[in-house]
């Protein structure tokens, strides 16, 4: 079953999916892992607090190419609100492989651009603002 799935990595990794960059972008993240050198710019379009397209450009290893064109045919549609929760299970699921520390990094780079994009446009508070405030919020209920 594996093997499978690394022909689809390898298969998104030579004809990656929405390859390219969009005209007039509501968001626009470039992101970059400095251990491995890879680089990502991801273009969504927004409509109605739902992705209608996304495209990416940059250079790097198949996990972290693959990963990005599995994830851009994945959001079409999506709304910002689901992206949101999105979290590294739903990449490894993409790719379907497991992945150690390093290639983890890689596969989750998209990702990363995607909520910071994401998050960005939305006014929400990062991830870490985010948590800060949920404890803050147990904090004062008494719990």
């Amino acid at each position: 079953m594996d093997d499978l799935y690394r022909m689809e990595i390898l298969e998104h990794y030579r004809h990656p999916r929405n390859y390219g960059r969009l005209k007039d972008p509501d968001i626009t993240y470039h992101d970059s892992n400095p251990s491995c050198g890879d680089e990502i710019t991801l273009d969504l379009k927004i409509e109605n607090g739902r992705v209608v397209d996304a495209r990416f450009v940059g250079h790097g290893c198949a996990i972290s190419r693959a990963s990005a064109s599995m994830m851009t045919e994945e959001i079409k549609g999506r709304t910002l609100e689901e992206l949101r929760h999105w979290t590294k299970e739903d990449i490894l699921d993409l790719l379907g492989i497991e992945l150690g520390p390093v290639r983890l990094k890689c596969a989750l780079l998209p990702l990363k651009a995607l909520k910071a994009g994401v998050w960005g446009l939305a006014g929400w508070p990062d991830e870490e603002e985010e948590e800060q405030v949920k404890a803050e919020e147990k904090v004062s209920e008494g719990q």
